[in-house]
């Protein structure tokens, strides 16, 4: 049997027979209308995003399957959170909060690709990635629900496979959110002021003692880096002519 694959990125639920997808389908002689709702039901989950999507037709029979790629495991958190992008420092600053259902909800997407033997071990694989983004668990930070989770916490919501939320569950989420970017301006604040007292009683002091100080104060790196004075040109007073200039001079005595 002869059969040819179409690669194309569609947004999740949301294919259509316009280009790039109705026009590679249609010479195959393959019945479109069926490829895309079959697609549309499959990437139904990926809603807002761009999925990979692999047909492959058998140009005898016009029978065809389909393969279904998955965004990253940080994409589809980021959708889960609502946010733009993970903690510049996750360690000290939490940019958003989700809960185990949503964690379930990605481990079953990512399930094909994800090494975890079993549905739990995968969803602390995706808790894993929450660490390395800043993103909390259930409140709290991702070594400690890994620890709930190994502790029997959510074994029946596991067991269950729940991945729905509620609208009060959603609405605390965001309520969540919100504290926590206040939490993160309030801290920057208070690094802000710690950085410029320290600069400002270092004046004139080499720049590499000044850096030493603000390490020790746990100054984050990129306020180190908008904060710390500019090395300055030295002054073109007592400055030596070149020695071209200094012949010249010479010469004109």
């Amino acid at each position: 049997m002869a059969k040819q694959s179409i690669d194309s990125l569609v947004e999740g639920g949301k294919a259509t027979a316009a280009p790039p997808l109705g026009p590679a389908l249609g010479p195959l002689g393959v019945n479109i209308g069926q490829v895309v709702a079959k697609i549309n039901k499959m990437t139904a989950a990926f809603s807002g995003m761009k999925v990979p999507v692999k047909v492959i037709v058998d140009k005898d029979t016009k029978e065809f399957e389909i393969e279904i790629g998955t965004p990253p495991c940080s994409q589809l958190i980021k959708k889960e959170a609502k946010i733009e992008k993970g903690s510049g420092n996750p360690l000290t600053d939490k940019v958003a909060d989700i809960l185990i259902e949503q964690c379930i909800k990605i481990a079953k997407m990512k399930e094909t690709v994800l090494l975890g033997k079993n549905l739990k071990n995968k969803i602390k694989e995706v808790i894993g990635t929450c660490r390395s983004m800043g993103i909390l668990v259930e409140g709290k930070p991702a070594d400690e629900a890994i620890k709930l989770i190994n502790a029997g916490e959510f074994d029946e919501k596991i067991k269950a496979e729940k991945t729905e939320l509620s609208a009060e569950e959603l609405k605390h989420l965001e309520e969540e959110k919100k504290k926590l970017a206040q939490e993160i301006e309030e801290r920057r604040t208070e690094f802000e002021k710690t950085a410029k007292d320290i600069i400002a009683s270092m004046e004139g002091k080499d720049k590499g003692d000044i850096k030493s100080k603000l390490k020790e104060a746990n100054i984050p790196d990129a306020i180190v880096k908008e904060l710390m004075p500019t090395e300055e040109v030295a002054p073109a007073e007592g400055k030596k002519p070149a020695e071209g200039a200094v012949g010249k001079e010479e010469k004109k005595k």
